[in-house]
Parts: structure tokens; C-alpha cells; sequence
């Protein structure tokens, strides 16, 4: 499924007569509103199994689980992580992380801009972190909760 821009959707907004009609017809274009139902729609879209985003996130097994069923709320790092391990683009981290409540990345901050700059260039959070350390900056945690 192609997803309309914004720009798109307010388009639509304007010229819309019925809020309700407008709802159904755009509903697969809405955010989530909750954390849970966000990843798991990211999973869905990459057509990726959670296994998979656990082995390239570093992130436990049973952590992931309870993150992705609500029962966990993640810290900004394990988002990070989770970013990572579910291949999102700058756009789709930066999306995550307002909808959970943190910080989003900010370019003028020197560990975020270099995580920005692994995550244009699709690294993985191996080279990520081993980026990070180079230099001197904290690398992302992914200890086993």
C-alpha cells in the first residue's frame, strides 16, 4: 500500500464534506496512537519478523516482545536500537520517537547527528556503536532488561 504525504491528506481535508467518509477512506494513513500498535505496523510494513528485528537490535528477546505488546515502554536508546533493528529511515526514527514522547534526534547535537548520519547511510548498530565509541560518545544501550 502507497501512503499519501500530508500534504496530500490536508488536500483532502479541505475538500472533504464528511469527516466520517474522509476517516475511512484515510484511515490506513493515520498514525497510531500508541506506541505498540506504531511498531507493529512498522513491522508489518517491512514485511520483517520480530526475530529478525531482535537479532539486529541487540535487543533481548522477551524485552522486544513486551515492548511490541504494550507492556514495556522503552527508553530513547532502545528505540534507537529498535530503529536499527527495523531498518527505519531518518523520517520513520524521528516519527517513532515523537509518538513515544522523546527527544527526536537533533542534528546539532553531536551523538544524534552521528546517529543521523548511520542511519542515512543504513549501518548497522554494530557500526553504529562502534562509531559512537570512536568517538567518545555513549554508545547506544542495548542491555537485556
Amino acid at each position: 500500500m502507497e501512503y499519501k504525504s500530508t500534504d496530500e491528506l490536508i488536500h483532502e481535508i479541505k475538500s472533504a464534506t464528511d469527516f466520517e467518509d474522509y476517516l475511512e477512506k484515510n484511515k490506513e494513513n493515520m498514525l497510531c496512537s500508541d506506541l505498540a500498535g506504531h511498531l507493529n505496523m512498522l513491522l508489518s510494513e517491512k514485511g520483517m519478523k520480530k526475530s529478525e528485528v531482535i537479532r539486529r537490535s541487540l535487543l533481548g528477546r522477551a524485552y522486544v516482545y513486551k515492548i511490541f505488546s504494550g507492556e514495556k515502554i522503552p527508553s530513547r536508546d532502545k528505540l534507537l536500537a529498535l530503529a536499527f533493528g527495523l531498518g527505519l529511515s531518518t523520517e520513520e526514527t524521528r516519527k517513532m520517537l515523537k509518538l513515544s514522547g522523546n527527544r527526536e534526534l537533533y542534528a546539532r547535537d553531536e551523538r544524534d547527528a552521528l546517529i543521523l548520519f548511520a542511519l542515512q547511510r543504513e549501518k548497522t548498530i554494530f557500526e553504529t556503536n562502534e562509531l559512537l565509541y570512536e568517538h567518545k560518545l555513549a554508545i547506544l544501550n542495548t542491555s537485556k532488561e
